[in-house]
């Protein structure tokens, strides 16, 4: 691969890409992200960087402004150091504001590259060059693929595709290119460090390098180098991501000593002891493994049995019903599509065409033993899985899924007897995911489902808008009860605090938002008095998700929607084309149990 992708000819293809797909994003994309933070992990992902670079120390991810008592975030400071170097660079030639616009707007470009030069890099493992140069055509016309890379996106997903992309690459031409086992050993602990959604991307990717050894002694030297990199790149991810103070705490989220440790132990044993039965029995490697997995999995559950659950298995359970039920993102496809038939289409398609690319090459009897194919068929059916129960997900199985594509094209292209360009490119041109995409919305709508691309009316209301924020920033600052999903916006937009936000870690600022809506308006004012809260604000029409019919008839969102707000709420003056509602509190005006301040 090194040569391969090294040719100049080659390199210029991959670089003209990645400069075609980011420019395009730009022109696109480039005017929204001036309007708006994107959405609300980008504008709490903005608020922890400038944090950053006013002086926060780097362990220091405390928010005091949201929740009752403040916000301690799990989001990788690593992240947070790239953007604020971005910002710094731009500053020296512009001013903050335009600086911190262009930092959100290249960040995600960055990542471009890296995403297509590995999903190109898996593609030629797989079915050669001309299966790379399908697989940039893929990239290319991959848009939807690319929501996640669009400018503004700063939370940490396109960092997470990326390397998910990357640790398959570098795994599946571990039997060919040595170095590439240190890169995937050290990229998957990096991948830790970031996040844990493309967990079991790089689980599978190192299961991969484990099984290879146990059944082909001559793997041995690859899996050494993958297990003393991952070892070394867990515990680097450990140091740096956990202050000394929490080394003993164990969390579901994030990297901690009950996700590092499991890795550290893996790699070690793995580098340690493959060489040395490198010339035993299938037996004997075979119970290496075995042993080093069960191992493993020891630590993993003795450190922390609830993590077996998932990264939300410590989130308070109140929470599912009043809000993380209805985060769209996060719905299994199964909720999605019998209320959005054309959105759970066009989610599933291109992963879909992806599996079948996959059965139509292990049709193949050599394909059947080639590890390259094994792996990426195994992470693709895992990210098909978690496609369907959490949405979310489509994005890295389109990614993982192209490499798989290009290489069934290939196959089809030998099927169909197709040699010229122009009838190869068309035929592939046909499996793109943006045509796909399309192509089935299109057929879903025809068919009497509702339009896909029917936008939030919140969106559709200005209520993400940073202009729109700017009246309530020149409020004197305060304590706001808003709908959790404006919290972040708040945030970053005004000098206000906010009760809550949409985290899982944020419970009692989440249960307080939604019971400042939910409750009678003589119990919202018992809970007000009880928390300071200044400002009330609502934006449009749209009940808080979370609230039941009965909360909705007889809550305080009821009593705001309907014009008659309680006398200890002052709707405050709006100017033309304003579209948040705001109330101050009146201290003065009596509740029945004020209850004690906080």
């Amino acid at each position: 691969m090194a040569r391969a992708i090294q040719q100049p000819h080659f390199a210029i293809l991959v670089g003209l890409a990645s400069v075609f797909i980011a420019i395009n994003l730009v022109v696109g994309s480039w005017e929204r992200a001036g309007e708006t933070l994107g959405d609300m992990d980008d504008a709490m992902r903005l608020l922890q960087v400038r944090h950053f670079l006013d002086g926060h120390a780097w362990f220091d991810l405390h928010e005091p402004r949201l929740g009752p008592l403040g916000y301690e975030s799990h989001w990788s400071r690593l992240i947070d150091a790239g953007l604020a170097g971005l910002f710094l660079l731009f500053n020296v030639f512009t001013d903050a504001a335009s600086a911190e616009r262009l930092m959100r707007a290249v960040w995600p470009m960055l990542w471009v590259a890296p995403a297509v030069l590995g999903m190109v890099a898996a593609a030629w493992r797989l079915a050669g060059r001309d299966a790379a140069i399908v697989a940039l055509l893929l990239a290319m016309a991959g848009l939807p693929a690319f929501q996640q890379f669009l400018p503004g996106r700063i939370d940490h997903h396109n960092v997470q595709i990326a390397l998910a992309v990357l640790v398959l690459a570098t795994t599946v031409w571990s039997d060919r290119r040595p170095w590439t086992a240190w890169a995937a050993g050290a990229l998957s602990g990096l991948a830790l460090a970031i996040g844990l959604e493309n967990l079991i991307f790089v689980a599978l990717c190192g299961a991969a390098f484990a099984l290879r050894y146990a059944v082909d002694r001559t793997a041995a030297g690859a899996l050494v180098r993958y297990g003393a990199a991952l070892a070394a790149s867990a515990a680097a991810a450990f140091l740096v991501s956990v202050p000394p103070d929490h080394w003993g705490r164990t969390v579901c989220d994030e990297i901690a000593i009950n996700w590092a440790a499991p890795a550290i132990v893996a790699g070690a044993l793995l580098a340690l002891g493959a060489g040395r039965l490198e010339a035993r029995s299938v037996r004997m490697r075979g119970a290496l493994v075995a042993a080093v997995a069960a191992a493993a999995g020891a630590i993993f559950v003795a450190l922390e049995p609830h993590c077996l659950g998932g990264p939300y298995a410590m989130m308070d359970p109140r929470l599912r019903a009043i809000w993380f039920d209805h985060v769209s993102e996060m719905e299994p496809l199964w909720k999605i599509a019998p209320r959005s038939p054309a959105v759970a289409a066009a989610v599933i398609i291109f992963p879909a065409v992806s599996l079948m690319a996959t059965l139509l090459l292990g049709a193949a009897r050599e394909r059947r033993g080639d590890p390259a194919y094994l792996t990426a068929a195994s992470v693709l059916v895992a990210a098909c899985i978690l496609t369907v129960a959490v949405a979310k997900m489509c994005m890295y199985a389109m990614w993982l899924g192209m490499p798989l594509v290009a290489a069934g094209c290939m196959h089809l292209f030998a099927r169909l007897r197709l040699t010229n360009l122009v009838s190869r490119a068309a035929v592939a041109l046909l499996l793109t995911p943006i045509l796909l995409t399309a192509g089935v919305i299109a057929i879903a709508e025809a068919a009497g489902a509702p339009p896909a691309a029917k936008q939030d009316g919140r969106v559709a209301g200005g209520c993400f808008r940073i202009a729109n924020y700017a009246p309530l920033a020149a409020l004197p600052p305060g304590l706001v009860a808003t709908e959790i999903d404006f919290g972040s916006f708040v945030l970053a937009s005004t000098p206000h605090s906010v009760l809550g936000a949409p985290y899982h870690r944020l419970a009692e600022g989440v249960l307080a938002a939604h019971d400042a809506f939910a409750l009678p308006p003589d119990e919202a004012h018992v809970l007000f008095t009880r928390l300071n809260v200044d400002y009330v604000v609502t934006c449009g029409d749209r009940a808080p998700p979370g609230l039941s019919a009965a909360e909705r008839r007889v809550g305080l969102w009821a009593a705001l929607h309907a014009g008659a707000p309680p006398a200890w709420l002052a709707r405050l003056p709006s100017g033309p084309g304003q579209v948040f509602t705001v109330y101050r509190v009146v201290r003065d005006v009596a509740a029945s149990d004020p209850g004690r301040e906080r």
